[in-house]
């Protein structure tokens, strides 16, 4: 049984490579947040560095939200 990733758009999010608004979705596959632009074929995947700057700042964060 294949479990269903759950992909959300990014309100306001533009395009880095084709500059299209509103065509960002966010997802997690294998625990790594993953970007895609659902208009051309941009990609972006979190860093292991990403993940280690935003634990460093974590107390200028308010919440997370987790659905």
């Amino acid at each position: 049984m294949s479990k269903k990733t759950r992909k959300r758009f990014i309100a306001g999010a533009t395009c880095p490579k084709c500059k299209a608004q509103d065509s960002i979705m966010l997802y997690f596959e294998n625990n790594v947040e993953k970007l895609q632009c659902v208009k051309c074929d941009y990609h972006d995947v979190q860093s292991q560095t990403d993940v280690a700057q935003a634990g460093q700042n974590s107390a200028d964060v308010i919440g997370v939200f987790k659905p």
